[in-house]
């Protein structure tokens, strides 16, 4: 659980704030704790940031690492694995004099190493998704923890999963590494059981609460078409096989042509593209489609 320590509730909480767990104090926990952490994850690019920030946080606070997170994103070409995988000394000596991540010569190589043992994980299991999540029978493991102090810092899971890691070549993927790893992605459920958090996430949704929603809904400002820019680290090469160049090409053709496209090649290497395409079909796009075209859609998705 990163380096979080146990203090006392505010016994002055406003009547109206929600119970959560303990180490979420105001601030970047907080908000990280209400939004992210312990949401089941499955977005390849997403999973490779947080395996690569769990490797940078080592001996330092998780607090430090989230205050960097944008830094990390820009020095690590929004962790695009392809990028990152053909990273050679200038780059590396340009990230070593970058104020903004954290300059170990050890946790950058580690990144760069990574970058080239997550593409070859693809290669063999098709996503990183399909592979990590192996390692917890494909479901989350729902704990009942009363206290912080019962949260354990590894598992014969999180044991299981760093074996396996460090046997294709990735570093910085200790036991305990990765079960912070596992508790940030939702392979468990660590909040405590009076967190307001836990019974979100236990109910199968791991979204924030309909009021949390709206208030964060105008920050995030985000259209079908904007999210896909958070897709996986092959995004952008699948994106042009199907003839998508730019994102003026993308906005012009819709997240729902783009989706019918990648459909067609049939190809395994597009899962992701095609269930993520597939994911913002369900704002201004959809509405948009002819009756026809959705009534096709939705079987394809299961959903008739």
């Amino acid at each position: 659980m990163h380096d979080h320590t146990e203090t006392p509730m505010t016994k002055n909480k406003p009547a109206n704030e929600p119970v959560r767990c303990q180490w979420a104090k105001p601030g970047l926990y907080t908000e990280y704790h209400d939004r992210e952490w312990g949401v089941p994850l499955h977005d390849d690019q997403q999973l490779f940031e947080f395996l690569i920030l769990e490797g940078a946080q080592a001996g330092l606070s998780w607090e430090t690492i989230l205050n960097k997170r944008e830094n990390y994103r820009r020095a690590f070409d929004g962790f695009d694995a392809d990028k990152m995988a053909r990273y050679g000394a200038r780059k590396k000596q340009q990230l070593l004099a970058d104020a903004g991540i954290v300059r170990n010569r050890l946790k950058v190589e580690a990144a760069i190493g990574n970058a080239r043992a997550y593409l070859a994980v693809q290669e063999e299991f098709g996503t990183l998704d399909a592979y990590l999540w192996r390692f917890v029978d494909g479901q989350p493991r729902q704990n009942a923890w009363k206290t912080l102090a019962e949260v354990p810092a590894q598992t014969t899971e999180s044991d299981a999963l760093s074996r396996d890691l460090r046997q294709r070549g990735f570093k910085f993927v200790g036991s305990t590494i990765c079960y912070a790893f596992m508790q940030a992605v939702g392979m468990v459920n660590d909040h405590v059981v009076d967190c307001f958090r836990y019974r979100e996430i236990l109910a199968g949704s791991g979204k924030p609460s309909r009021a949390k929603r709206r208030a964060g809904k105008k920050a995030d400002g985000e259209t079908p078409v904007a999210r896909l820019k958070n897709l996986g680290p092959r995004s952008t090469e699948w994106l042009r096989e199907v003839g998508i160049h730019t994102r003026n090409d993308l906005e012009r053709t819709g997240a729902v042509a783009a989706y019918l496209l990648v459909k067609q090649r049939q190809t395994a290497s597009s899962l992701n593209l095609l269930w993520a395409l597939a994911g913002a079909l369900r704002d201004e796009d959809w509405r948009q489609l002819p009756p026809e075209a959705k009534r096709k859609l939705k079987e394809e998705l299961g959903e008739e």
